[in-house]
């Protein structure tokens, strides 16, 4: 699989054989795609937490106190949507992926149908939440990144790596693509944010959980 903007079938033989080209395929646990966007990962880890919820939906919207469901319900539901959230590059679209799953567990463990018209402000009123998810994944992608750029490793040394040479680059319509580490929204530059991690409480002060404002938001 040849991961670019627009990917072109790359010809590999092994023993005369010659290696399909695919668009898309699970590595550990991962679904990788071609156009190198976290989209379709996002979609499958959301089903997948999607369907967890039927099998424990019994015990999710049963009689038992509200607090202990929540509870259960992100330890148990929410850990499967968001097993590698730490390595993703959120869009907009990806960002209302996650939000619209949020309030559909609420949603479904307060028993509220669509039909029922009931707004997402009140939804969370009856729960006693806010918008969570978004924060969630930014304190545990600040979290781990902070742990990377506080060590000599290998994915420190992804993360700083520069290809030597020259490239011809030709000016792309519509704006530059998001990067990984562009969610932590440091607009002095890498050298700061990895400056202001080595101090890891500095660091879990500035990301931590009042890290940006809840947006309540209907879709």
């Amino acid at each position: 699989m040849k991961i670019s903007r627009q990917p072109t079938p790359v010809t590999i033989k092994i023993d005369q054989k010659q290696l399909e080209n695919v668009k898309c395929f699970k590595y550990l646990g991962s679904l990788l795609t071609d156009d190198g966007r976290c989209t379709s990962e996002i979609k499958s880890r959301i089903a997948m937490a999607k369907a967890a919820f039927s099998k424990k939906k019994n015990l999710l919207t049963s009689k038992l106190d509200l607090n202990l469901r929540k509870k259960l319900l992100k330890c148990y539901i929410w850990s499967i949507a968001l097993i590698g959230a730490e390595t993703w590059t959120l869009r907009a679209v990806d960002q209302k992926h996650l939000e619209s799953f949020e309030m559909w567990c609420w949603r479904r463990m307060e028993k509220i149908s669509w039909t029922d018209y009931v707004r997402n402000e009140e939804v969370l009123i009856r729960v006693s939440e806010q918008r969570n998810i978004l924060h969630e994944i930014r304190k545990r992608k600040a979290n781990w990144i902070g742990h990377v750029l506080r060590r000599n490793c290998l994915l420190k040394e992804v993360i700083e790596g520069k290809i030597e040479g020259r490239i011809e680059v030709t000016r792309r319509r519509g704006r530059r693509r998001k990067k990984m580490l562009d969610d932590l929204g440091d607009r002095r530059g890498y050298c700061h944010l990895k400056e202001k991690a080595l101090d890891r409480i500095k660091w879990r002060n500035c990301f931590g959980r009042d890290c940006g404002p809840v947006v309540l938001t209907d879709y």
